[in-house]
């Protein structure tokens, strides 16, 4: 039994170092005709791995010939089903710059801003590919309004854009967490105006006041009564937008203070 196990074992590295010398030669041949079908075999059988290298090796000879729209195509189809978005996603993008005209290339649009949409890290990460994934998919539902793809594209956009919602308001709070009151003033502001729908905006708006006060009455005195009217400003919209908000006493509270700051600023200039 063992000695069948040792013989059935060498057979088989036999058979797979043949299979990869004849891979490798025909990856170094100048017969593109058998690279071509050899490279739509494997691609067929899922091999995508050697598809690839095939590919790669391919696309340069047939450049403006026969089957180089093909290659260009299962070029990037390879790429896409071996996971390797990043490469894929170039790839689709300039299988659509190539071929315009093609029937192809709605799909070739589509894959592209998928790819890049698969490239979207976690909220809490640099947001950086997220914001290329949401311009490509935006790009594309502009130029196919009608893709059956629509409900796909409309999703992950939703998703897309909920991660900057999250980062941006997380970016904006962590200022205020470590007392940069004006930065997460200033990232606050920013937040409600790129976000006006946003399920934080509530938070966000009174954060927004609470920091802007505590930016206000420690700024240098030539600076507070600006300030100090703009939190004023800042409350009366706090109050117009959430009348019935959990912070409304709180922000009442800094309202109160505000008008007292005001009230001392204006006592003390009548005096001096």
């Amino acid at each position: 039994m063992n000695m069948m196990k040792k013989t059935f074992g060498f057979v088989a590295i036999c058979l797979l170092l043949t299979s990869c010398n004849k891979y490798d030669k025909l990856l170094n041949s100048n017969d593109y005709n058998s690279k071509y079908e050899a490279a739509m075999r494997y691609y067929n059988e899922n091999s995508f791995s050697k598809a690839i290298q095939l590919f790669e090796n391919l696309t340069l000879h047939y450049r403006g010939r026969e089957n180089a729209e093909n290659i260009a195509w299962y070029y990037a189809q390879s790429l896409y089903h071996e996971k390797d978005y990043y490469s894929a996603a170039y790839q689709f993008k300039r299988y659509a710059s190539q071929y315009p005209y093609s029937e192809r290339v709605e799909e070739a649009c589509f894959l592209s801003a998928y790819c890049k949409y698969m490239e979207s890290p976690s909220y809490s990460l640099d947001q950086t590919s997220t914001r290329e994934a949401i311009e490509e998919m935006e790009s594309f539902a502009e130029r196919f309004p009608r893709s059956n793809h629509m409900p796909e594209v409309n999703r992950y956009l939703d998703e897309m854009r909920g991660k900057l919602v999250k980062k941006d308001y997380e970016i904006a709070y962590g200022y205020y967490f470590i007392e940069e009151y004006h930065a997460a003033y200033e990232s606050f502001k920013q937040f409600l105006n790129l976000y006006p729908e946003a399920e934080q905006r509530e938070e966000a708006m009174f954060l927004m006041l609470d920091a802007g006060y505590r930016y206000a009455i420690n700024s240098r005195l030539d600076k507070q009564r600006e300030r100090l009217q703009q939190v004023l400003n800042d409350f009366e919209r706090f109050s117009s937008s959430f009348a019935n908000s959990k912070h409304l006493a709180a922000a009442q509270t800094i309202y109160t203070k505000t008008r007292a700051a005001l009230t001392d600023i204006e006592n003390n200039k009548n005096e001096n």
